[in-house]
């Protein structure tokens, strides 16, 4: 019996780069035009994290939560499953952070989301923007056709990046809403690493981007000590 140590990750991976990306395709043709309505949605959530306060940051979270959920739903549980058998946990992390959006977000008013004004400040609106704007040009760019383009709302990781960005955004380090988002970004980039896509390094790097901020910001807003007397 081979040891558990001579496997690689391509001897764990039960699917190729086509089979993967066609699922992609399909899924893609089966949702449409929901592609419009999550870009819309997009739109929504930059224009509200934008203009910050309570009543728009909620609407924020509110937005996640329910791409999260139709992430969980549509493409883990629906589509992803039948070709990997690890999909179903995936679709409940993705519930759990759904929830998490909305308790830490709308209940518990955790995120505070204002117009950058510093350079760093800018660092999260970017990773949002690109999540929701950008990021379906990445397949035209790896050579893939259009018809498998994923968008914010709707696949997993332009929703993932779009998520840090937010934490990001926020004033306040929500550590409980980072811990899935940043699974999910080691997991994607091993996954295309396996596949040789030339994307595979930008989730794990959004992802370290974002935890290493979050650490520095959480040191700069943490009141010092009293000196002893």
């Amino acid at each position: 019996m081979t040891e558990w140590w001579t496997y690689s990750l391509s001897d764990l991976l039960m699917f190729s780069a086509r089979t993967y990306y066609r699922l992609m395709e399909l899924y893609n043709a089966a949702i449409w035009p929901g592609q419009l309505i999550a870009v819309a949605a997009g739109l929504m959530l930059l224009a509200c994290a934008w203009q910050g306060g309570v009543r728009r940051t909620r609407i924020v979270a509110v937005i996640l939560a329910a791409c999260w959920l139709w992430v969980a739903s549509a493409f883990h549980g629906a589509r992803y499953a039948s070709i990997n058998s690890a999909a179903d946990y995936f679709a409940i992390g993705f519930v759990i952070q759904s929830v998490l959006l909305l308790w830490q977000g709308w209940t518990q008013g955790r995120l505070s989301l204002q117009p950058p004004r510093t350079l760093i400040d800018w660092i999260g609106p970017g990773l949002c923007g690109f999540a929701v704007l950008l990021y379906p040009l990445i397949a035209l760019a790896s050579g893939r056709p259009w018809q498998q383009m994923e968008w914010f709302g709707v696949m997993p990781d332009p929703t993932a990046l779009a998520t840090l960005g937010i934490l990001l955004w926020s004033s306040r380090v929500c550590w409980l809403l980072l811990p899935l988002p940043l699974l999910w970004c080691a997991i994607s980039g091993a996954t295309l690493a396996t596949m040789h896509a030339p994307d595979f390094w930008l989730a794990p790097a959004a992802g370290l981007l974002t935890l290493l901020l979050s650490a520095w910001k959480a040191c700069a807003t943490t009141p010092p000590l009293p000196a002893d007397r």
